[in-house]
C-alpha cells in the first residue's frame, strides 16, 4: 500500500495494517432447512410495531415464508391457526421467547488494528449477539481478504455475519492520488474489484466532489469520518451536499453548526498526532456549536434530513472518554476479551484509541457534556425524520465485538430513543442505509431469515442481549444471570448463540495460556 490520503495515511502510519487470521470452515449451525417452523414466539418486527404474539414463523430455505398469529397471551394456542408440520419439517418451540430481525452493525472492523487476531473471534461474538449483517468500514485487512470472507459468509462456509465491504479511499493503488480525474479512476477500479462502498477521511473539495460523484455513478455507498485534518474544507453538511450518503461518529457536525468561528478552538500547543491532545479537544467540540433550537441548529438538521443523510454515531466507542474506569473494568473482559486486545487497549502512544495518558476528572466532565449535546442532536434529528443507525467500531478503546453494539442500544435509549426506535435503528434503518431493506431489516414474508431469539424481553431491558446476560435477584433471594441471545438465525441457519460464546471463551483461554 503506497498511498493513503491525509488522515487515512496518519491513521495507518500510527497502526500498521493488521494481519488477521482467516476464519475456519463452519462447523456449527443447523440448516438451512427445507421448512423450519418456529412456534409461539413474540415478534418485534423492526418496523416500529410493538411486540406481537404468540406467532408461528414459517421459514423455507433462507427466506421467511409466513408469520401467523396463533392466539393471545395467557390463553391456550388456537391450534386451528397453526401451520401443520410435515414429517420432514424442523420444528422449534420458542413459546414466550422474543424474536427480532438480525441486527446490523454499520461500523464493524474485522479485527481492527491488532496483528494475529483470528477472524473467528469477532465473527462468533457478532453472531452470538444477534448481529447478522456488518458493514466493514475500510477493509484494512485488504479488499481481497475482505471480499474472500464476504463470499465465504455469503455461501455460509464460515460462521460469520453477512459482510458489506467498504474500502478506505486510496487503498490498493500504486501511486498518489492528487487530482479529481485520478480520484474518479480509483473509484471505478474498486467498483470493478467488488467493493460495495468507500470510506473517506477527507480530501480537497474538488477531489471529494469528483470521488462522490463517481461513486454514485458506480452504485457505491459512501461513508465518512470527518477527520480534523480536512473538516475545514468539508464538514458534514458540505459533504452531504456533495453526495455523501452517510457519516460515522460525529466529527463534522459541530463544525457545520459553528456561528462564531470557522475552526475549532485548538490550544496553541495542539498536535493531532498526539492522541491525548486529539481526544481531549474532541471532548470540548460540541460546546462550541450552535445551541439546540437556534436557527443554525434547525437549518443544518433540516437540510441533512432533506438530503436523506444517514448518521451512524457509534456512541459506544467513545464511552471510556466519559468514564474510563467503567470501560476498563467491564465484566466481560475476563472471559471474552482476547489478550491481544487487552494489551492494545492499554495507554500507548503508538496504538490508536489508547490515549489515556493522564485522563482526568475534567476530561470526563467535558466528555459527559459532549455526550449530552451530541445525544440531543441525534434525538432531534430522529424526531424530524432523519435516519440514525447503529454501529460499534469495536476493537478499540476497551470495546469488544458484539458487546459494543448492545451498549450502543443502551446509549441511544439514554439519548431519548424509545426502545422500539432503537431496534428500528439497529435493523430496518441499517438495511435502508445499505440499500438492502428489500431483503433484511425487518420480520416480513419474502425477506431473508435473519432472526434473533432471546428468552427475555429486550425492549424492557437491553442488558438481556449481552453475552454475559443480566444480573438480577431471583424470587428466592439468590442472584442469577438471565438472558443472553439464545439463537441467532442467519440465512435460515440456526446458530446456538450460547455455544458460540463458549467457543469464544475457549479461544480466549487458549490465547492466554499460549501467550
Amino acid at each position: 500500500m503506497k498511498h493513503l490520503i491525509s488522515a487515512l495515511f496518519l491513521f495507518v502510519s500510527l497502526n500498521s495494517v493488521a494481519a488477521t487470521i482467516d476464519a475456519p470452515e463452519r462447523s456449527e449451525g443447523e440448516g438451512p432447512f427445507k421448512r423450519l417452523i418456529l412456534r409461539g414466539g413474540i415478534i418485534i418486527n423492526g418496523e416500529g410495531a410493538p411486540p406481537t404474539g404468540p406467532v408461528d414463523i414459517i421459514i423455507e430455505g433462507n427466506t421467511i415464508k409466513s408469520i401467523r398469529s396463533v392466539g393471545a397471551p395467557g390463553v391456550a394456542i388456537d391450534e386451528s391457526k397453526r401451520p401443520k408440520a410435515g414429517p420432514n419439517d424442523k420444528v422449534m418451540d420458542i413459546s414466550g421467547h422474543y424474536v427480532l430481525p438480525g441486527f446490523v452493525d454499520m461500523h464493524a472492523h474485522i479485527a481492527g488494528s491488532v496483528d494475529g487476531l483470528p477472524a473467528e473471534y469477532p465473527f462468533k461474538l457478532w453472531l452470538a449477539h444477534g448481529i447478522t449483517t456488518i458493514r466493514e468500514p475500510g477493509s484494512f485487512n485488504g479488499l481481497d481478504w475482505t471480499l474472500k470472507h464476504q463470499k465465504l459468509s455469503q455461501q455460509n462456509k464460515i460462521a460469520a455475519p453477512r459482510i458489506v465491504p467498504y474500502i478506505g479511499f486510496g487503498m490498493g493503488w500504486d501511486k498518489e492520488i492528487t487530482t479529481p480525474q485520478e480520484a474518479r479512476k480509483w473509484v471505478r477500479h474498486v467498483a470493478d474489484e467488488g467493493a460495495a462502498g468507500i470510506k473517506f477521511f477527507g480530501l480537497p473539495k474538488d477531489m471529494m466532489e469528483a470521488a462522490l460523484d463517481e461513486a454514485a455513478k458506480q452504485g457505491l455507498g459512501t461513508m465518512m469520518h470527518h477527520a480534523q485534518l480536512n473538516v475545514y474544507g468539508t464538514n458534514a453538511l458540505d459533504s452531504a451536499r456533495l453526495g455523501l450518503t452517510s457519516m460515522e461518529h460525529w466529527y463534522g457536525l459541530p463544525e457545520a453548526l459553528f456561528t462564531d468561528k470557522t475552526i475549532q478552538d485548538y490550544p496553541l500547543e495542539y498536535n493531532y498526532n498526539d492522541e491525548s491532545h486529539r481526544f481531549t479537544e474532541a471532548g470540548r467540540l460540541w460546546q462550541q456549536a450552535a445551541k439546540k433550537g437556534s436557527d443554525r441548529w434547525n437549518a443544518v438538521r433540516d437540510e441533512l434530513v432533506e438530503l436523506d443523510f444517514t448518521i451512524n454515531p457509534t456512541l459506544t466507542i467513545y464511552e471510556a472518554s466519559r468514564d474510563v474506569m467503567r470501560e476498563r473494568e467491564a465484566e466481560w473482559h475476563d472471559e471474552y476479551t482476547h489478550p491481544k486486545l487487552l494489551e492494545f487497549f492499554e495507554p500507548n502512544r503508538h496504538s490508536h484509541g489508547s490515549y489515556f495518558f493522564d485522563w482526568t476528572t475534567q476530561n470526563e466532565i467535558d466528555w459527559k457534556e459532549n455526550y449530552r449535546i451530541w445525544m440531543s442532536f441525534l434525538n432531534d434529528y430522529k424526531n424530524h425524520g432523519g435516519r440514525v443507525t447503529t454501529g460499534s467500531d469495536t476493537g478499540y478503546i476497551y470495546k469488544i465485538f458484539g458487546f459494543g453494539l448492545i451498549r450502543e442500544f443502551e446509549l441511544l435509549q439514554e439519548a431519548g430513543f424509545h426502545p422500539l426506535e432503537v431496534i428500528q435503528s439497529a435493523t430496518l434503518n441499517g438495511a435502508e442505509a445499505l440499500g438492502m431493506d428489500g431483503k433484511i431489516g425487518s420480520l416480513r414474508p419474502g425477506k431473508y431469515a435473519d432472526l434473533v431469539i432471546v428468552d427475555e424481553n429486550p425492549i424492557a431491558n437491553f442488558k438481556v442481549l449481552y453475552g454475559t446476560g443480566h444480573y438480577r435477584l431471583g424470587l428466592d433471594n439468590v442472584p442469577q444471570r438471565v438472558g443472553g441471545v439464545k439463537y441467532t438465525i442467519k440465512d435460515g441457519i440456526v446458530f446456538d448463540a450460547r455455544q458460540l460464546r463458549e467457543d469464544v471463551k475457549a479461544l480466549v483461554e487458549k490465547a492466554k495460556n499460549t501467550k
